[in-house]
């Protein structure tokens, strides 16, 4: 569709407007569509009506927050405004022990892992699994709270600080065996796989994670990645997300999956133009 009177409006739920949240909002014209910023922190959603959200025709869905995002979706569906991603596939995301109980019954491979919740679980999962190890919140995100155990000495130290700082909700862990310094970052939009990038991990950060900036560069489409990306997406329904994957001597597992995935870094790498594959999906979403 060319530029002009946009037909549809959508709303960007978000806490701010960010690299990429501007460039969906410079896109949406080429495809009738319009696209205003809804600050996710001033919803106030609950009322059937919800003022705030009824007059779009979608909403996207790009709350930062671990938990904003999941309940925004349910209500506003409740409202009888669709969103995009689902407020299932939402929260599905922002719960990483749900996630990928839900891929493994789906026959997605995941890592092998241990869900932690007290210290004789952490106790029980240093014991279960070979060093080193990450120690990951099973809420949260861009690589925050992870941590890399190297030395069994030194592990329950590393728990005073789960056990000693974070609140209840956010002492539910992962451990899982460390699986290098690399991943895999792909951008999928509907069922199609836009773009992938290997991030590697760089200087003193052993962490690989996109939103730490570290170094990256273009992938094939592997059919191993492809092959992995459709049962994730039969698995959560089709939408927009970041699947990160980790390669093992048996293939690639899942790590996470983003549901409002920063794609900077991936669209430096490959060329990818994200916003108009998005700008494109919602308009046929719409049609």
């Amino acid at each position: 569709m060319a530029s002009g009177t946009p037909v549809a409006s959508v709303g960007l739920v978000a806490d701010r407007i960010a690299w990429e949240e501007r460039l969906l909002i410079e896109a949406a014209p080429a495809f009738g569509l319009r696209i205003d910023w809804v600050n996710d922190e001033s919803l106030s959603l609950g009322h059937p009506d919800a003022p705030a959200i009824k007059g779009y025709d979608t909403l996207l869905v790009r709350s930062r927050s671990y938990t904003r995002g999941g309940l925004i979706a349910t209500l506003a569906e409740a409202a009888g405004v669709p969103t995009l991603n689902t407020a299932r596939a939402i929260h599905a995301c922002e719960n990483k022990a749900a996630l990928r109980a839900l891929l493994q019954t789906a026959g997605v491979p995941v890592p092998d892992h241990r869900l932690v919740l007290s210290r004789k679980d952490f106790a029980k999962a240093l014991a279960d699994l070979p060093l080193p190890l990450v120690l990951k919140p099973v809420f949260g995100g861009m690589g925050k709270r992870v941590t890399l155990i190297r030395h069994a000495d030194t592990a329950h130290s590393v728990y005073d600080y789960v056990e000693d700082l974070a609140h209840a909700f956010e002492q539910a862990s992962l451990v899982e065996p460390y699986l290098g310094g690399s991943s895999v970052r792909c951008l999928v939009v509907g069922r199609e796989l836009v773009g992938a990038a290997e991030f590697e991990s760089g200087g003193s950060d052993w962490r690989n994670n996109a939103a730490l900036g570290n170094k990256n560069r273009a992938i094939a489409h592997d059919p191993d990645v492809v092959k992995i990306v459709d049962g994730v997406v039969d698995v959560l329904g089709p939408g927009i997300y970041g699947i990160d994957l980790f390669a093992t001597p048996d293939g690639y597992v899942v790590n996470e999956v983003n549901h409002a995935p920063g794609f900077r870094a991936v669209a430096s790498a490959t060329g990818a133009d994200i916003p108009s594959a998005i700008g494109r999906y919602v308009q046929e979403l719409l049609a």
